[in-house]
């Protein structure tokens, strides 16, 4: 028996559909336009994250605020009026640097004791350093005389006012990189009751 040819035909997509070249390049320029616009929206994301770090690191970290100048515990030690007084006491001296994420390192520098702005005596304060977010506490001895000033009923009616006022100047290093001038003040008012022997009060501003 003769064999027979039948014409034979190409086999089609299973869904009956066949992509042109029209559609496959039109397919690849949607998933390269789709890149592009996550890559925009990363990018963007990632600015956003940026600009947030550093506002808030300007208003925080890299903020530098001054350093708090003042005194601490005292004691009462002793008191002679014969008429001009002589007292004795301790304190503290306290350099606050708990606001700053950075160092501060002062000059030498001195506490002046007043009475009705009469300056009684002083005392020195040896130059040092601050770490961050840290408060420093100095013991001083003070010793003070009236005999140099003008002035009568010193320590009357049993309490004694003085002043004590004094100004450090230093720098605050942030991050190791930058430096800023900072000074404070000090301005302290003690009250002590010569009677009692006590302290009665210690404000500071």
């Amino acid at each position: 028996m003769p064999e027979q040819n039948y014409p034979t035909y190409p086999l089609g997509p299973a869904n009956g559909h066949t992509r042109s070249d029209g559609e496959s390049q039109l397919s690849a320029d949607e998933l390269k336009r789709k890149k592009k616009i996550k890559m925009a929206i990363y990018i963007s994301i990632f600015v956003v994250f940026q600009i947030i770090v550093i506002t808030t690191m300007s208003l925080t970290v890299m903020k530098v605020k001054t350093p708090k100048f003042r005194l601490g515990d005292t004691n009462f030690q002793s008191f002679e009026s014969t008429p001009s007084f002589h007292l004795k006491f301790t304190t503290q001296i306290r350099i606050k640097n708990s606001a700053n994420w950075g160092s501060y390192k002062f000059k030498a520098s001195n506490v002046t004791f007043l009475y009705q702005d009469q300056t009684l005596g002083e005392i020195n304060i040896e130059k040092g350093k601050v770490g961050w977010l840290s408060t420093i506490k100095r013991t001083a001895n003070v010793s003070l005389n009236s005999s140099a000033i003008n002035g009568s009923n010193l320590g009357s009616n049993g309490v004694l006012t003085l002043n004590s006022v004094g100004r450090l100047n230093g720098k605050v290093a942030i991050m190791f990189i930058m430096k800023k001038k900072k000074a404070t003040n000090m301005n302290c008012t003690i009250a002590f009751d010569v009677t009692a022997r006590t302290l009665q009060s210690l404000n500071c501003k």
